[in-house]
């Protein structure tokens, strides 16, 4: 026992020096701490007192490791808190940081399913951030920007036909509840599958069921891999859910601000919205119209207006925004549709009784529009359906008027019945986006007639016959189109010999024909 005493008081005598000059040489500096005090708590937000110099977007700290935002600097400081705090009540210590809230970005977040403070909710890891980013992040400027010229195909023919939409373009999904506005926004983020673009997804307010079945969506279709989560589910406290499409943009921004392309859809405004008249009430802020606060016009313009299309100096990316809202009856009156769309640079509106009536997607033709028009469209697919809005447009009231079971002339018939394959064409099913060829093949089967020969009953072979052949015999010219090849005389004659194919296997056989 005598060694290893005799040992250990060598090491005291030989240490106990050291830290004596450690101390000797440390010169004491002061550290000044902002300190406040919890006033009230409750339904998520908080009043603080005792932080003079805190700021607006100022990042609070809380005890139990809850954060809060600062919103309101009045006598006393108003605190949105972006966690559950079951301690926390008055005469709590709050810390005061300095500094905004911030984000993580960059490309290890795809893949991922995050909440809006960057924190995993997949089971995986902490995501390695390429930076933090803060959340509220001033739009570019019209000098910074360029012209919206440069398709994003969502895969979905009745909108990349009539409505299409451009990379740096923001278009409004709008529609009443269960019409497969969130389909179509899924659909989109598919057909980005191996391209050029990346995905985030922003659940505000939804069931988990509901984020679950898009997430695995996603996992089937192949599409993980470049796309990210962002939830907010309607169980989360409502600062997250308040936060979750500005994390959300800002983790887009990554890609834009490096001269790539995203995507983001939200899903949806009308919750957030929702959430945002909550929290303000409780702040006891002045209610306006509908109850909402006079800064709601602005709580999405700030945030849609980030989505752009970049100037080449500023190297090109682009973040196009796909936001979903919610109608009651169809009412695009209402307070929040009104304020989005005039916001967003055109609006696909989803009509309930087409949606009952089996026609999917259930796209209003008469009430949907696209402000970016024919400039964002590839030129195979602009010539083609030029006349399909039109043409469909007069077969709506050509039915209407033939439901009458008047007298009609041969000319009325054959344009009744042109609509009525127009009808079938546009109808298609949902997580099967359709590439570009297989768009243009079947506009071109329309325009040239071919389609007219196929009874009604049979449009749905007719485009599953056209597509495997696209995907066979004619491969290298599907690829062509994709790279943006124009339809000249020799592909519109080898996709018009697809199509009578595709037309004459839907006629005489029970299944699709491989190539």
């Amino acid at each position: 026992m005598t060694q290893p005493m005799t040992t250990l008081n060598d090491a005291l005598d030989a240490w106990i020096p050291q830290a004596v000059r450690r101390l000797a040489d440390a010169v004491p500096k002061p550290r000044f701490d902002s300190v406040g005090r919890i006033e009230s708590v409750g339904d998520g937000i908080a009043r603080v007192s005792g932080l003079p110099e805190t700021r607006v977007d100022e990042l609070l700290l809380f005890p139990d490791g809850v954060s809060g935002l600062t919103v309101d600097l009045d006598a006393e400081i108003g605190c949105v808190l972006l966690g559950d705090g079951p301690g926390l009540a008055s005469g709590a210590l709050v810390h005061g940081t300095g500094s905004v809230l911030r984000v993580p970005v960059g490309d290890a977040l795809m893949g991922r399913v995050l909440d809006p403070l960057g924190k995993p909710l997949d089971g995986g890891p902490p995501v390695a951030a390429e930076r933090w980013e803060p959340v509220e992040r001033v739009a570019p400027s019209i000098a910074e920007r360029a012209a919206v010229s440069e398709p994003l195909l969502t895969g979905t023919i009745a909108i990349d036909a009539m409505f299409p939409i451009g990379r740096g373009q923001r278009e409004l999904l709008i529609g009443d509840r269960a019409t497969g506005k969130t389909a179509i926004a899924v659909d989109a983020i598919l057909n980005q599958r191996g391209g050029d673009v990346w995905c985030v997804y922003a659940a505000i307010g939804q069931k988990s069921s509901t984020v679950r079945a898009v997430i695995e969506a996603v996992r089937r279709g192949g599409a993980a891999e470049r796309t990210l989560v962002v939830m907010a589910g309607a169980d989360t406290p409502p600062g997250l859910q308040w936060l979750a499409p500005y994390a959300a943009v800002t983790m887009a921004e990554y890609f834009r601000d490096r001269g790539q392309h995203a995507l983001v859809v939200i899903d949806d405004l009308t919750k957030h919205a929702a959430v945002h008249r909550q929290l303000s009430l409780l702040l006891r802020r002045p209610p306006g119209r509908e109850a909402y606060p006079g800064d709601v016009f602005h709580l999405h313009a700030r945030l849609l207006e980030r989505a752009a299309k970049l100037a080449p100096a500023k190297g090109g990316g682009s973040l196009t925004a796909l936001p979903i809202a919610e109608t009651q009856a169809g009412n695009l009156s209402a307070y929040i549709p009104t304020n989005l769309i005039s916001i967003t640079d055109g609006q696909i509106v989803l009509d309930t009784k087409l949606f009952q009536e089996g026609q999917k997607p259930a796209v209003d033709v008469g009430r949907s529009v696209s402000r970016v028009g024919g400039r964002a469209q590839p030129a195979p697919l602009r010539g083609l359906a030029e006349p399909l809005r039109l043409d469909y447009a007069q077969f709506l009231e050509l039915e209407v008027f033939t439901r009458f079971g008047g007298m009609v002339d041969e000319k009325t018939r054959k344009a009744v019945a042109h609509g009525q394959r127009v009808r079938a064409l546009l109808a298609q099913r949902h997580l099967a986006p359709q590439p570009l060829a297989v768009q243009v093949a079947q506009l071109l089967a329309l325009t040239d007639r071919t389609l007219d020969r196929v009874p009604v009953e049979m449009v749905p072979r007719f485009r599953a016959a056209l597509a495997t052949l696209l995907e066979g015999r004619g491969a290298a010219l599907a690829t062509r189109l994709a790279a943006g090849a124009d339809l000249d005389g020799t592909a519109r004659a080898d996709l018009g010999l697809l199509a009578a194919e595709a037309a004459r296997i839907a006629c005489l056989s029970d299944e699709p024909r491989q190539a």
